[in-house]
């Protein structure tokens, strides 16, 4: 294709994207040795805990070719996650007897509902150029999506490490198409955090160990989704009534003032997850958990993580017979690492 014509095109996918219920479209090359480097030494200093996925890949994460031979531009797109509410979500985090949800978890798995769309943007594409080199992404794969929607122009690394557009704040999903198409690229978003430390300060575990450094260890997202064993016990306090994730450093950064609330019906909160009591849920068994998880992110960490999670939060919930005697009702769970929890949870009550 002629550079004419390959401009033509890139128009015409931002337009589809749009359509397809992307907020914005973007299109960088494949240089990500800055990210790289940044990368390693993030590794080096193992923040990344148990998540050995991120250095298993080598430089296949940061350089897209070894992943998909051929690859020379990334189409990258970002979706808004952040559902209608009655009241701001950061209002739940002072009601200890709820469950605080990372609300892009309240609905459809995002990962389910973005890369859907991303081949739905690929077909439209492939219909009008004939088949091409491509393959989509949504957090699943070894890809440094943060980087290559930075310099596709859809956002900056802010100082928590999200991305952050100053037209729409942070509170939106990732995706990704490597392809062979040598479309031309965007302008790379420039930083506007300034001076600002407002999420540094409100981190609970002082994950943000500095600007644009996250100790995934000390995060309470990791903590509660990713770690698969015991919880630190210096930490179990901190997490307050946090289940799954943490949005804290979204909910006060200034840019989320231009935040926009979710069209997506797949990501509408299913279940009354968006603000459940922790005992209801805790009593919850594990046929009822795959029922109502089915097709939620919220899977990720297992049954017994779910139970984990909860019995810290109700460890920090306050005193009522309710919440007493949810947690006597697991103290003798078949799991070790419920009943650790249990057993802490008891303690924080006794």
């Amino acid at each position: 294709m002629k550079a004419g014509e390959l401009a033509g095109l890139a128009a015409q996918i931002k337009t589809w994207g749009a359509e397809l219920g992307f907020q914005q479209v973007g299109i960088t090359d494949t240089d990500l040795e800055t990210a790289e480097q940044r990368l390693l030494a993030w590794l080096a200093a193992e923040r990344h805990g148990t998540m050995d996925y991120m250095a298993r890949h080598g430089t296949r994460r940061s350089r897209p070719a070894e992943l998909l031979p051929g690859t020379c531009r990334i189409i990258a797109a970002r979706m808004d996650c952040l559902p209608a509410e009655q009241r701001p979500p950061i209002e739940l985090l002072n009601q200890r007897h709820h469950a605080y949800i990372a609300r892009y978890a309240l609905g459809r798995d995002y990962h389910k509902v973005i890369r859907r769309r991303l081949q739905q943007l690929a077909n439209r594409i492939e219909a009008a150029i004939g088949n091409f080199g491509y393959r989509a992404f949504t957090d699943s794969a070894p890809v440094m999506e943060k980087p290559l929607a930075s310099k596709a122009g859809l956002g900056w690394i802010g100082k928590h490490t999200n991305v952050i557009n100053r037209h729409a704040g942070s509170w939106f999903m990732l995706g990704e198409l490597y392809t062979d198409l040598p479309l031309p690229v965007d302008q790379p978003a420039t930083d506007h955090c300034g001076s600002c430390r407002a999420c540094i300060d409100i981190c609970p575990t002082a994950a943000i160990t500095e600007p644009y450094v996250l100790d995934a260890t000390r995060c309470i997202s990791y903590l509660t989704i990713e770690l698969k064993g015991s919880i630190p016990v210096q930490y179990r306090s901190a997490i307050g009534n946090r289940i799954f994730g943490c949005d804290d450093c979204q909910l006060v950064c200034p840019w989320n003032k231009f935040a926009q609330h979710t069209r997506e019906k797949d990501f509408i909160p299913r279940h009354g997850l968006e603000s459940s009591q922790l005992t209801e849920l805790f009593c919850w068994t594990e046929d009822e958990w795959q029922e109502k998880t089915a097709g939620s992110a919220i899977r990720r960490p297992g049954y017994e993580g779910w139970l984990r999670n909860i019995a810290v939060a109700l460890g920090n919930a306050p005193s009522t017979a309710k919440v007493i005697a949810a947690l006597e009702s697991r103290k003798d769970h078949p799991s070790e690492l419920v009943k650790e929890h249990v057993a802490w949870a008891l303690q924080q009550h006794a």
